[in-house]
Formats: structure tokens, sequence, C-alpha cells
């Protein structure tokens, strides 16, 4: 009997029941874990290859130290470590890997590299980043939500800024869990079509509104959280100079927070860049859980990895 393997590539690939128990899951480790009960039987014995093309400090740290807590070991692999796209293809390496290691964490630039080794290998792949998704990151955002406002269901997401790999999986996320989003871009930097396609077919199901404009103060109003991420992504700082003033406008300040609910969640994925997409007063204000953010990135990487390895 063939055996169906798990990944998390894109949140488009889970159900809403999916996410909602893995944020269950990451509750309870994050309980246990703040509370001195061990669980490091769940993943004994169990390996994780971590594939770094791009370089990260709360991926690698959250997946090492999660590893290590659920009884498991990872293996840093970096872009000079390893064959990957360097003369050996990307099926040889999910092919070779798979012989060594239970489990697969990349952190790279094409959705493609990710997709191709959860094609042809034989252990779940998790998608740490690409240019086109983030899904490890909208769990943690999820949950913290979750944490501060009691549930998801009904509550608005306001996203303002880059329509970069985090806006693009945020919208399906949202969507999946009920939440309405709404996504402020600017002309010539919206979300990937097909993520907005994914977002609007789940929330077809659940129930979501799905907004995607142009217009940061009516994404923002009446937002039960607002969210913002670096103008500057890996790849794109060459382009700081023409995108400064395209996006100042865009900026999360305390005119465009005003517009949003007065007990709302800022939130942003960092690192930040105090300043240009956010201001001091915001991002290190009341209102901000930027740090309960990063902190649960832990504790929703560890739910996936007992999902998909335990």
């Amino acid at each position: 009997m063939m055996i169906m393997i798990k990944h998390l590539l894109c949140l488009s690939d889970w159900t809403g029941e999916e996410i909602l128990e893995t944020l269950s899951m990451a509750e309870k480790l994050k309980y246990e874990n703040k509370n001195g009960i061990r669980h490091n039987h769940l993943l004994k014995g169990k390996t994780l290859g971590l594939i770094f093309s791009k370089a990260s400090t709360r991926t690698r740290v959250s997946f090492e130290v999660g590893m290590y807590q659920l009884g498991g070991y990872s293996l840093f692999l970096s872009a000079n470590d390893i064959q990957l796209g360097r003369g050996e293809t990307v099926a040889d390496t999910a092919k070779t890997l798979s012989r060594y290691i239970d489990g697969i964490m990349i952190r790279t630039y094409k959705q493609s590299d990710v997709e191709t080794l959860a094609q042809f290998g034989t252990v779940p792949v998790i998608n740490g980043l690409t240019d086109s998704y983030h899904p490890c990151q909208i769990l943690a955002d999820l949950q913290t939500v979750k944490e501060k406002k009691g549930k998801l269901r009904g509550l608005k997401m306001a996203y303002l800024g880059d329509g970069n790999n985090v806006a693009n999986s945020l919208l399906i996320g949202c969507a999946k869990v009920g939440m309405h989003i709404s996504v402020a871009t600017p002309e010539g930097y919206a979300c990937d079509p097909v993520a907005v396609k994914k977002a609007q077919e789940a929330a077809e199901e659940s129930g979501a509104r799905v907004v995607v404009t142009t217009d940061p103060f009516e994404a923002a109003k009446d937002a039960d959280v607002v969210y913002t991420d670096t103008w500057f992504s890996m790849g794109v700082e060459k382009e700081k100079e023409k995108r400064m003033p395209i996006f100042m406008p865009y900026q999360v300040n305390d005119e465009i927070f005003s517009k949003a609910s007065a007990d709302a969640l800022f939130m942003h994925c960092l690192p930040a860049y105090r300043g240009f997409e956010v201001t001091e007063s915001i991002i290190d204000g009341s209102h901000s859980v930027v740090f309960d953010q990063a902190e649960n990135r832990l504790h929703a990487q560890k739910a996936v990895l007992v999902k998909l390895m335990g």
C-alpha cells in the first residue's frame, strides 16, 4: 500500500481544518515548553535536513531549536555545502537526501525547487521561504492573532506594502481560516494573481472576504490587525532609491494606524526597517506584537514538524 507523504509547500495545499489543527498543536507545544513539560519523545531519532540558499536568522534558529526540543537532530546545509543546482539536479538531490534523512526544510528562491524536491523525494518537504510563498511565517502569524484575539474567523487583517511572498501567503492563510483580508500595494507591485485566485477560492468556502486594492487607508479601515513587511526583500535591495517614493504612502504610521480598530494589533515578520515601512511609534508601541510573532515561529514550526514527521 502506498503511503501518501504530506508536505508544506504552500498553504493552498492544506485545508482550513488542517491549519487550525496545526495551530492547536502549536499552542499545546508552546504551553508545554513554557511549563517545563518535555516533549523530546515526539521526534526522537528523526533527522531534518535544513537547506539554505537564502540566509536567515529566525528560520534557521527556530528549526534547529525546534528539532532539538522535539528530540530530533537537524543538519544545516548551506548552498556552499551541497551540489543542489550546481551540476546535480534538484531531483537527484531529493532522491539522495531521502535515503539519509526523515524530512527536508528548504529556504530558497524558486518555488519550483521546493515542488521538485517534494515530487522526487520520499520524505516530507517544508517550504521555509521562496520568492513566491512563506507558509511557516503565516502559521506563526495566525497563532499570534489567535492568542491575542481569541479567534480568527470574522477578524480583518490589513496588509500594506509590497505584494511579496508574505503577502501572497497571508492572502491564502487568512482566507482558509475565515479571516477577512485586505491587501494594499502600489500599482506594479501587486500580489501574484495565482495567489489571489487561490485566496478567493478558499474564501468562497470559508466565508472570508478578500480585497485587493491600491488604497492603504481603505485596507486599514476597521482592521483588527495591521501588517507590513520590508520594501527591500532579498534580491531587490538595488531598487531602494526607485521604491522609496512609490512605497512611502504605504508606511504604517500613526495616521494610517488610526484608521484601524482601537485595539488593533501591529504585525511585522522581521527584520524591520524603522522609518521606512513602519515608524518607531508603531513598531515599538503598545499595539505591536512583532516579537510574539517571532517567538511563535518556533512553536508553529514544531507543530508542522510533528504533523509531517511524527
